[in-house]
């Protein structure tokens, strides 16, 4: 018998509500930690180590939801900027207009998680430690 970690929950909950907020006219907002590494965002917007980014398809351009992040432009301050959230990041999503219908992760559910390695012949690291540039494919 072989050890078997599953995927964590959280990107495919994030999708789901993303997707039912956005179907019942709510505004979803996603709620992070800026202290997570590959947190890539205006962290002079956060209070108290968290950051609530405004992730509806009308502040967002190139939105897109994968298993490792969020990414997406959307503009502080009227500065257009990327946006880069990995999930271990996410602390929830929720409505703008109640703070009711949403979710909140637990923190511990990346602790002991590991990705599987990906054998990408395409992959072009070249050592650079910059963060991860966003995505700009679009989730529909």
């Amino acid at each position: 018998m072989t050890d078997f970690t599953p995927t964590p929950k959280r990107p495919y909950i994030v999708r789901a509500f993303h997707e039912w907020l956005t179907d019942n006219n709510y505004t979803p907002y996603l709620m992070v930690d800026i202290h997570k590494d590959g947190v890539f965002a205006p962290t002079q917007y956060a209070n108290e180590g968290r950051l609530v980014l405004a992730i509806s398809y009308q502040a967002t351009k190139d939105l897109f939801i994968d298993n490792e992040g969020i990414s997406f432009s959307a503009r502080f301050g009227g500065v257009p900027q990327e946006v880069y959230i990995p999930m271990p990041a996410v602390i929830g999503i929720y409505a703008k207009e109640d703070g009711e219908h949403g979710v909140f992760f637990d923190p511990h559910e990346y602790d002991n998680y590991t990705p599987p390695a990906h054998d990408d012949k395409h992959d072009d690291d070249d050592g650079d430690d910059e963060p991860p540039r966003p995505n700009h494919l679009r989730f529909v």
